[in-house]
């Protein structure tokens, strides 16, 4: 997937954004965050979930970088399958044409559902992938809206544990 498809998408489905240039050595979100000074609880993951059964069904959950995905509750039982998984690199790039590290709602192939957690919709700007690890888009909640097949779920991700004490 190419920064250039990813904008054209955007472009077409005429929603607010920015293009943040970033090094692809720092894509992971929390080296982004820490070397470009975005907060955690504003810098949100989209990331690729496949659920265990023939059919192989896949999701982009979009959620905050703050909190856990909920793959084995929310996510599995809303894919209809007994186990339910993050997709690994190679599924990832196969299914998506992204990258781990740049994988954005924006720009994926027809057909992919789009589950945004909750929280990222309180969110007044947020920062996802970009489509490659050279990029970011920068944008308000509503825009993740605009994609065919995206929709809010409630409780898709959960509040880390709290650090244990020094």
């Amino acid at each position: 997937m190419s920064r250039e498809a990813v904008v054209t998408h955007l472009e077409a489905l005429g929603v607010p954004y920015e293009v943040v240039e970033c090094d692809p050595d720092f894509a992971d979100t929390a080296n982004f965050c820490e070397r470009y000074g975005y907060s955690m609880e504003a810098s949100a993951n989209a990331i690729c979930v496949v659920g265990k059964s023939a059919e192989r069904p896949m999701v982009c959950c979009v959620v905050l970088a703050s909190a856990r995905l909920d793959v084995n509750g929310v996510v599995r039982r809303r894919l209809g399958t007994r186990k339910a998984s993050f997709a690994d690199a190679a599924a990832t790039v196969e299914r998506t044409g992204m990258m781990i590290g740049g994988v954005t709602p924006f720009g994926l192939p027809a057909g992919l559902p789009v589950w945004i957690d909750a929280a990222v919709m309180e969110c007044d700007q947020v920062i996802v992938g970009g489509g490659s690890r050279d990029c970011k888009i920068l944008c308000p909640p509503a825009s993740l809206l605009a994609v065919d097949g995206a929709e809010v779920v409630e409780n898709l991700a959960k509040s880390p544990p709290p650090a244990p004490p020094a």
